[in-house]
């Protein structure tokens, strides 16, 4: 189909034909939906939305599909999304490669594009849109992030008048579940994870969720989203949650917070006026004040703050076979009615091309725990640490001794103490350092644990802590 004609339907009966890709939990789900729907779906779109193929690797594990409908089911995904009687492409299979190119064929065709492909938005985006606009099609993809929730769209037209200045929030449901059985539970880590396994939380190869990489891709398409950049998944700064232990969610409580896997997507101002644009995912103590601390179990919530609409709150299930076909669906739904109306949906918008400010740039705050030798002199050269790398401390405190520990200078027993030191806003880079430098000290036996402090635009009161 050539650019202009993508408004025209492909098939005489004036149906807005449909090729899917995949058919797993997220695709059976679509199916479903399509066929249950379809008088409703019609009178939304104003035509009749009829499924024209779906591909699947192996159609033997997809008894449901071939036995309703084997006419349909094909292995070559290839030729389903260039033949001629497909007008839209759903792609629910997931992965760069060879997904990356049958989506380009299909764009490069005229037909428009719903994926929920995160990982492939968050690698290779730019090429898609390009594509897009080459031949006039639609690309939409609600359901790379957050599931069910409504927050892509909001970003790209509902606040497209506005100037974002923050987006951040939980945006994996499995990490969630487990740091909130963490926290509800006192479960240890590697139980609460099993347990999320168990419940079908997790794969049996957690990585992508546990070690951020998930929540890195949804980071850079909600960056280049928000902020009209280019943001690919390696601009993310990433750091997953495996090493956060029971005494640290012990910790955050005292301190008055919860600890969340965060995705943090910030416009930042230097002191010269410039901007740049700071994407990162870790997990962080939230103070139990704001919103984010009271999103437990495998649901996902978004905190959005822009200039003129203040501070949104989008919430609600991030997962799942049915949450993610209802966003698939509603992006079906959308660019069904460009074609049948002629008209398009929005386009890629990365005008402003603002630089990915390191991570060693960003302000940031700690909570560190220290186990040190009890003995004189010990907090004014802890101190002195903190001072000489620039970092100013917001609070500390002090718990017990346990005598018998030894001293690793001289071999000398002394008590033991835990050093809890919680600091103000400080570049990054100054932070680690201090870290690493307390390492070296005579009277620091070790770092138990570090954890940043993100106060999300609300003030953390705990331990005399504030923005």
């Amino acid at each position: 189909m050539a650019s202009g004609e993508s408004s025209a339907l492909s098939a005489s009966s004036g149906a807005v034909r449909v090729a899917l890709l995949g058919c797993g939990t997220v695709g059976t789900e679509v199916v479903r939906l399509i066929t249950d729907q379809a008088g409703d779906l019609a009178a939304r779109v104003g035509a009749p939305v009829e499924l024209a193929g779906v591909a699947v690797r192996r159609p033997h594990r997809h008894p449901w599909l071939t036995e309703h409908f084997g006419e349909l089911v094909t292995t070559d995904a290839g030729e389903l999304v260039t033949r001629d009687d497909v007008d839209v492409v759903v792609e629910v299979i997931g992965g760069i490669d060879p997904v990356r190119g049958w989506l380009l064929e299909a764009l490069k065709s005229g037909k428009s594009v719903v994926t929920a492909n995160k990982a492939l938005l968050a690698e290779d985006g730019p090429t898609l849109s390009e594509a897009a606009d080459a031949s006039g099609a639609d690309l939409y993809f609600e359901a790379a992030v957050a599931g069910a929730i409504p927050l892509l769209r909001p970003l790209r037209e509902s606040l497209a008048g506005d100037r974002i200045t923050r987006v951040a929030g939980i945006v994996n449901g499995t990490s969630n579940f487990i740091l909130s059985a963490m926290g509800a539970e006192g479960a240890s880590y590697a139980d609460a994870l099993e347990e999320a396994t168990r419940l079908g939380y997790a794969e049996a190869d957690p990585s992508a969720d546990v070690d951020g990489y998930d929540a890195a891709s949804k980071a850079a398409i909600l960056a280049s989203l928000a902020f009209h950049t280019r943001i690919t998944a390696s601009d993310v700064h990433r750091e997953g949650m495996r090493e956060v232990t029971s005494a640290d969610v012990a910790a955050a409580r005292r301190l008055g917070c919860t600890i969340k896997l965060l995705a943090i997507c910030e416009r930042v101002t230097d002191g010269d006026g410039a901007e740049s644009v700071s994407a990162r995912v870790y997990p962080a103590m939230v103070p139990d004040s704001h919103p984010l601390a009271r999103v437990d179990g495998a649901f996902n919530a978004v905190f959005v703050e822009a200039e003129a609409a203040g501070q949104l709150m989008f919430y609600g299930q991030g997962a799942g076979g049915a949450p993610t076909a209802s966003a698939v669906l509603g992006d079906l739904v959308a660019v069904a009615r460009n074609r049948v109306g002629g008209g398009r949906g929005p386009r890629e918008s990365a005008y402003a091309s603002l630089p990915v400010r390191p991570i060693g740039e960003v302000p940031t705050r700690y909570h560190v725990d220290l186990e040190v030798a009890d003995r004189e002199g010990a907090l004014a050269a802890i101190a002195g640490v903190f001072a000489t790398h620039g970092v100013s401390i917001a609070a500390v405190r002090q718990t017990g001794g346990v005598n018998g520990s030894v001293d690793r200078a001289d071999g000398s027993e002394h008590s033991q103490a835990r050093l809890t030191v919680v600091t103000h806003s400080a570049p990054e880079a100054a932070l680690s350092a201090t870290v690493s430098a307390l390492l070296d000290l005579d009277h620091v036996l070790g770092v138990a644990g570090v954890l940043r402090v993100e106060g999300l635009g609300r003030a953390v009161s705990a331990l005399g802590m504030g923005e």
